[in-house]
């Protein structure tokens, strides 16, 4: 076994320099009953809210030594416990991505890893028993400090409690995938590890923490330092017994462990194909947890961790998560904020499944009057009725409190008469995709509404100038696309028009931020951008399979690019008559370079592609649509697939770049990881065709932005 104090760990200290900014570990006493005293150690980084508390090497040196001094302060009877805490409302985020990333070879990589192990794991050895008090936010390495630790106390507010290294090209390599299985059973550890990440990063709340068991005990914030105190005292006096109901037993070591692992597995394979290596790697830790000792396991995690931070997908990951966390704070071409329009009410033209979803945003983000209307009360009815029902499925969730259910139910309203939008400050249409009908709704509700009120589409495919085409003031219309589910898909793309003016596109952006939205500005062009990319790749794959190729063959080519899902799947999702409009929009406007599919048109008429099980779950395809398919006898292989789509890809996006599609590639890859999920272990569309090296084979140059590509890759 790794023996870390033998490990010189200054070098890594003189490697950051003075960019690191460090966490220091602040000691006090605190006096316990019967004469007792607990070293309370804060970890703060001096910069009060501006930024979190990370664990650099500097940082983690001084913890380690702080927890030394502790350490010989116990043995010598000073002290009878020892707790670690944050300063407020931070324990820490874990190692600073950006630095982790700037590693320069594998060498330093492993000697950063094994200082983790190195520093958290001294406080399981302090020679009296250890606590740590999760006062707020705790990621990654913050939480790990935690379960190095004898017990932990949770603060009933804490607001993001995680592991989110999957998510990021990592494991949780400082204990979390050794350490957590074995604490509240595999299970629970999967979805800590596995599952939450792969949903949009989901965190947990504090309370959530203490029901999983990685916490034993939890308090509200208002006296939660005070009381995690007094519970500690309760524990080191033998007064309170912990008990851990959901610690792993010899039955689930023996029955369970394998079987949760062995879906887990299936469950990843179904959802995110084979090319994330992070998620895979966590799995066979956490198998490996099962048995032998704390530091088999984190010999182990050293080994990948090392490997990981030293490959192409690490990188790549933090070149999107800064796209995420910082291009969508300033998006490129908003106009100055000051500039955007109150919205006090907003109408929803149509309601429709999508019309009623947009409406039950606007009202839960906004907490204003939302009014839809539809060419018929029945259909006005059913969708206010669709809207109140899922406020109450909210409200059963416990997700808002039965008031608030009240208040949001009495803010939306229904109408057949459009002088109700009258004094609506904000207008949206979600109607049928066909330009007249969008044409004639806006002319029509042009008439009733104030000069001042803005106009915003939802069209996916058309244009939004030619929708504006019958408007008298077409300077106040833009483009509001969304995705679906539209709860869940964080980005909008804000398409403007030769005529949208500079307060109609601030009030779309301002809009956006309002309903916690990423926004895009895009030009009013086919597709816009997300669309554009997603027929690129449906076209390809149905001129292969109009080619005489096999569905099945064209998933597995085009399986390389890490989308959450193969384009059968995804033609299911959108619809086989979307899709088809989709690729004939596309066709239409660009006839030399996208596909048109009758075979598409074909399956879009029988309706059905994929044949499923009672729960939605794939089991194969429809052998009626197997049979529609007809034409070529030129079947393709899997790699003349994948280099035609990524060449046209590279193509594609390029064009996109010199018509001003957008500003940059940045923000190219910024739409494809927010509207398709492009996965952030890829980095983008434009870093995955520079690193296949398509962007060369196609124009002759890469699309210049900053380099993903890993140490040693």
């Amino acid at each position: 076994m790794t023996d870390y104090t033998t490990i010189d760990f200054n070098p890594l200290v003189a490697l950051a320099g003075d960019d690191e900014v460090v966490t220091h570990s602040y000691v006090r006493d605190i006096p316990l009953s019967a004469g007792k005293t607990l070293a309370l150690v804060t970890l703060d980084n001096g910069r009060d809210h501006t930024r979190p508390n990370t664990l650099g090497a500097a940082s983690l040196l001084e913890y380690a030594a702080t927890l030394d001094g502790l350490t010989a302060r116990a043995k010598a009877g000073e002290i009878h416990a020892v707790a670690v805490t944050g300063k407020p409302f931070i324990l820490a985020a874990g190692a600073d991505l950006s630095k982790v990333a700037e590693i320069p070879d594998r060498e330093t990589a492993k000697k950063f890893v094994q200082l983790g192990h190195y520093a958290l794991g001294k406080l399981s050895d302090v020679g009296v028993p250890s606590f740590v008090f999760y006062n707020g936010l705790a990621l990654g390495g913050g939480l790990e400090i935690g379960l190095h630790a004898d017990y932990r106390t949770v603060d009933a507010s804490a607001p993001a409690l995680a592991l989110p290294e999957v998510f990021l090209g990592l494991i949780p390599g400082w204990g979390g995938a050794t350490i957590l299985p074995n604490l509240i059973g595999i299970e629970n550890a999967l979805k800590v590890v596995i599952e939450n990440p792969l949903k949009q990063n989901r965190t947990l709340k504090g309370q959530d923490a203490f029901d999983l068991g990685i916490a034993d005990a939890i308090f509200p914030s208002v006296n939660y330092l005070e009381d995690s105190i007094r519970w500690a005292d309760d524990v080191v006096s033998g007064r309170i017994k912990v008990k851990r109901p959901n610690e792993p037993g010899k039955m689930e070591r023996l029955v369970k462990w394998d079987a949760a692992i062995g879906i887990a597995t299936k469950m990843l394979k179904n959802r995110i194909g084979s090319v994330p290596q992070s998620p895979y790697a966590a799995l066979e830790l956490m198998k490996a947890a099962k048995s032998g000792t704390r530091a088999e396991g984190f010999q182990r995690e050293d080994e990948v961790l090392t490997e990981l931070i030293g490959g192409d997908q690490l990188h790549a990951s933090v070149y999107a998560f800064n796209l995420v966390q910082k291009r969508t704070k300033r998006p490129a071409g908003a106009p100055d904020k000051e500039l955007a329009k109150k919205v006090t009410k907003v109408g929803v033209l149509g309601a429709g499944y999508m019309a009623s979803q947009l409406a039950l945003l606007f009202v839960r983000r906004l907490r204003v009057p939302v009014v839809i209307t539809d060419i018929d009360q029945a259909r006005v009815d059913k969708g206010v009725g669709y809207i109140s029902d899922e406020i109450d499925a909210l409200l059963g969730k416990g997700r808002i409190s039965p008031d608030e259910a009240n208040r949001l139910k009495a803010l939306v309203t229904g109408t057949t008469d459009k002088a109700d939008f009258a004094d609506c400050d904000w207008v949206i249409e979600a109607v049928f995709e066909e330009l007249e009908i969008k044409q004639d709704v806006f002319a029509e509700i042009e008439r009733f509404v104030s000069p001042e009120a803005v106009l915003a589409t939802n069209t996916s495919s058309l244009s939004v100038e030619q929708i504006g085409a019958k408007l008298a003031h077409p300077e106040r219309l833009v483009g509001f696309h969304f995705f679906t589910p539209v709860a869940v898909m964080p980005l909008i793309e804000v398409v403007k028009t030769p005529h949208t003016d500079g307060a109609t596109l601030s009030t779309a952006m301002v809009t956006a931020k309002n309903l916690r939205k990423n926004a895009v500005i895009t030009a009013d062009t086919p597709g816009f951008v997300v669309n554009r990319v997603l027929a690129k790749l449906l076209g390809e794959a149905m001129y292969a399979v109009d080619n005489g190729t096999p569905f099945e063959v064209v998933d597995r080519a085009i399986a390389p690019l890490g989308l959450p899902m193969p384009p059968s799947q995804l033609l299911d999702l959108v619809g086989l008559k979307v899709g088809a409009h989709v690729l004939d929009t596309h066709h239409a406007a660009f006839p030399d370079r996208f596909y048109r599919s009758e075979n598409l048109h074909r399956l879009a008429e029988h309706g059905t592609l994929l044949e499923k099980d009672d729960k939605g779950r794939v089991k194969g395809f429809d052998k009626g649509a197997m049979k529609i398919v007809s034409g070529g006898k030129q079947p393709l292989g899997a790699d003349e697939i994948l280099v035609r789509l990524q060449d046209g890809l590279a193509d594609e996006v390029h064009r996109m770049l010199e018509d001003g599609v957008v500003a940059a590639p940045e923000d190219i890859d910024l739409c494809m990881i927010l509207g398709a999920g492009f996965p952030f272990q890829m980095g983008g569309v434009t870093p995955y065709l520079d690193r296949v090296g398509a962007s060369e084979r196609v124009f002759g140059d890469t699309f210049h932005h900053p380099p993903v590509k890993g140490v040693g890759a």
